[in-house]
């Protein structure tokens, strides 16, 4: 079977034009033509441009990736061991930036004024600076921001590790109940979300069942936090955006489009 330069475009997610330009390099030549002269791309051809866009969503550049799929002494199983490397070290990389934006953007919410040693033994290896001004843009007039910064005035070193041992263990709950296959919207997975309702509430600012709620839809709406909850566990996400509205519908909130 072959398929057309249309068709692998869209199985691909690529333009006609990109496809074009790598068969004028001499990076994928499709194997066949047809009668009229069209462009027609087997199985083989297919695999090919999987391993040309894994390799250019790792950053080569064309050329380099034509020499790797080009040498005659590489097989073709070592361009996937090498890719599944790569894109593994990619995908740590994006789940500690992203935990990196979830503890800086706490951290302005919440007024952590703390040295630079105290930083980076609270938070790890992330700074919690890094977007203080997109939090404060998007927070800095809210009540829930003032309200924090005044909780925070009064933590110590030690009041901020609780904290976030508190957090750590209402997220590891919920990671649970997903793994067993526990419903959303079931008693255990609404308690959960209650919890971290009332983590919020008692350490950082009052949050409402409302307010929960747009937190929970940011968890899925926002790439950064859903990496996040995804690095915990695939799928907590969603998971948590779901027991967060079953949690609020059964304490009496209703969506304001209702």
């Amino acid at each position: 079977m072959s398929y057309s330069v249309g068709q692998v475009a869209g199985f691909a997610g690529v333009t006609v034009r990109t496809l074009h330009h790598y068969d004028e390099i001499g990076l994928l030549a499709p194997g066949e033509r047809s009668h009229a002269g069209h462009r027609r791309y087997s199985d083989d051809d297919l695999n090919r441009l999987q391993q040309i866009l894994f390799y250019r969503e790792l950053g080569f550049p064309l050329d380099e990736v034509a020499a790797l799929l080009d040498d005659p002494d590489t097989d073709p199983r070592d361009h996937l061991r090498r890719q599944h490397e790569l894109l593994t070290a990619r995908i740590h990389k994006l789940q500690e930036m992203a935990a990196a934006v979830e503890t800086a953007m706490e951290a302005k919410k919440m007024g952590i004024n703390l040295t630079p040693e105290e930083k980076f033994e609270v938070f790890g290896d992330h700074d919690p600076e890094r977007y203080a001004e997109e939090v404060e843009q998007r927070w800095g007039d809210t009540d829930a921001y003032k309200e924090s910064q005044r909780k925070a005035a009064s933590y110590t070193k030690e009041d901020w590790k609780r904290i976030n041992d508190e957090m750590n263990a209402v997220h590891d709950r919920v990671g649970a109940l997903l793994a067993r296959g526990v419903p959303a919207d079931s008693e255990e997975a609404m308690d959960a979300a209650e919890a971290h309702r009332e983590c919020i509430t008692a350490n950082n600012y009052q949050c409402s069942h409302e307010l929960h709620t747009c937190l929970g839809e940011m968890y899925v709406a926002d790439e950064r936090f859903t990496a996040y909850y995804e690095a915990i566990r695939p799928g907590l996400a969603v998971y948590m955006r779901d027991a967060i509205l079953a949690n609020a519908a059964r304490n009496g909130w209703v969506p304001s489009d209702s």
